[in-house]
């Protein structure tokens, strides 16, 4: 487990968006390791841990994108039942509340990262420290 520097960036709800996006970071050898979108009627939520979030947060602000920096837990998991409700109690148990997250990972790796938003990651890092 690790923090990381996650980017919150607002875009227009419209085809190419986000490919323009990705051409930028991928232009400047910044690479993306986690991505999650969420969408309403006239903009987009992205968020993503890239390889170089102060870099990208200003690449990205100086051409009039919104981006806002939060510090996330990057937790590698196993990929079995009941892996995230073990994180997830632990968590509780510390009474951190969990703002939002995302994960992924193939069926058949054995695998997998979570990408987790906390009220209280120093606490969070305490409560999860030796948990798998």
């Amino acid at each position: 487990m690790e923090t990381a520097i996650q980017l919150s960036i607002f875009l227009n709800n419209k085809p190419g968006t986000l490919a323009a996006i990705c051409d930028e970071l991928a232009e400047h050898e910044i690479n993306i390791y986690a991505l999650s979108i969420s969408d309403t009627t006239d903009h987009s939520v992205v968020r993503m841990v890239v390889s170089e979030p102060h870099k990208a947060s200003h690449i990205l602000g100086d051409r009039g994108v919104l981006v806002v920096e939060n510090t996330v837990l990057l937790i590698e998991n196993s990929n079995r039942p009941g892996t995230l409700a073990g994180i997830a109690h632990a968590l509780a148990k510390a009474k951190i509340n969990i703002e939002y997250a995302y994960l992924a990972t193939s069926p058949k790796s054995k695998t997998g990262l979570a990408v987790v938003r906390v009220s209280d990651t120093k606490k969070a890092v305490k409560a999860l420290s030796g948990k798998k």
